[in-house]
């Protein structure tokens, strides 16, 4: 098998901090409302989701006491 060299690079934490900055220049920021829709979205999701665990949770409970009893 063959080994791979791999190169450390040094990065002095001033030099790691720009570069970040100048990466996060580049990014696409959502708008508020946009913000606000996909958080009502994923609470809309998990809020369903829960609700389906949970009704899954108790039709097993309810269905392993009528088998066990």
């Amino acid at each position: 098998m063959a080994s791979a060299t791999i190169q450390k690079k040094s990065l002095s934490p001033v030099r790691f901090l720009k570069e970040v900055r100048t990466e996060l220049k580049k990014v696409t920021w959502p708008t508020r409302q946009e913000t606000i829709k996909l958080t009502l979205v994923v609470i809309t999701v998990s809020v369903v989701m829960g609700l389906f665990v949970g009704g899954l949770d108790i039709l097993f409970v309810n269905l392993s006491r009528a088998i066990f009893k």
